[in-house]
C-alpha cells in the first residue's frame, strides 16, 4: 500500500475513473445490442431509434476519454452499415 499522501490521492482518482470508464463501456454496449436486436427483428424504426441513442453514447464516451476517436468511429461506423442494411 502506496505511504504518499499524492500516491494515495492518485490511487482514488484512477479507481473513479475505472468506475465511470466501466459505466460508460456497459452503456454503450447495451446500447449496441439494442441496436443489433432491432435490426434482426427488421424493425427499421426502432433500429433507427436504437442508433441514435447508441451513437450519442459512444461522441460522450469520446469526451470522457473513454475511448479514442478512432475506435468511436469504427464502432459508430459498424452500427450505421447495419441500420442502412435495412432499407436495402
Amino acid at each position: 500500500m502506496a505511504q504518499i499522501k499524492s500516491q494515495i490521492k492518485r490511487i482514488a482518482t484512477n479507481e473513479k475513473a475505472r468506475q465511470l470508464n466501466v459505466s460508460v463501456r456497459s452503456h454503450i454496449s447495451s446500447a449496441s445490442k439494442k441496436v443489433i436486436a432491432a435490426v434482426e427483428k427488421k424493425d427499421v424504426e426502432a433500429a433507427n431509434a436504437c442508433l441514435k441513442d447508441a451513437l450519442r453514447l459512444i461522441d460522450r464516451s469520446v469526451t470522457y476519454g473513454v475511448y479514442a476517436r478512432n475506435t468511436a468511429s469504427r464502432k459508430k461506423s459498424t452500427l450505421t452499415r447495419l441500420v442502412n442494411s435495412l432499407a436495402k
